[in-house]
């Protein structure tokens, strides 16, 4: 595992957010690739509707189709929370197909953990990430209910 102190994410780097802890963590979408030389996650969350392809780091797949929300919504809030824990000291990427409506509602659900209140995660996200975060009416109701028991 890469350790944030030796080689964090850039801040200000594409589609790195900073969560109010100081954790990174970065948000892509999977159909732009990566540049080459750009830093690879330690870890990657992948938010797809069908099995992601073989990448050389530590991942994990969250199905979760595209437009809609998880398919299961324990998976969802452990594997969530994981990548949470990991980015106190890892690279941490969360990515869908085009990085903005799962990605940004995983990582609108990450800024809860975080501690931003529920009703403010997703304007976080979108100052923080990408103004078109979050797209659907549904997302945004999932990551406002993120931190209330009985909607995770």
């Amino acid at each position: 595992m890469v350790s944030v102190r030796e080689e964090p994410w850039e801040e200000g780097g594409p589609g790195v957010l900073r969560l109010p802890s100081g954790r990174l963590v970065r948000g892509r979408g999977l159909r732009r690739p990566l540049e080459p030389g750009a830093p690879t996650p330690s870890y990657g969350l992948y938010l797809l509707g069908h099995r992601p392809p073989p990448v050389p780091w530590e991942s994990a797949w969250l199905r979760w189709p595209d437009f809609r929300l998880p398919t299961d919504r324990a998976s969802a809030r452990s594997l969530l929370t994981e990548a949470w824990r990991r980015a106190a000291t890892d690279r941490v990427e969360l990515a869908c197909g085009g990085g903005r409506g799962r990605t940004g509602t995983a990582l609108a659900c990450l800024a809860v953990l975080d501690g931003v209140p529920p009703e403010e995660a997703v304007a976080f996200v979108r100052r923080g990430y990408d103004r078109r975060a979050v797209e659907t009416p549904w997302q945004r109701r999932y990551a406002r209910g993120f931190g209330e028991p009985g909607l995770r």
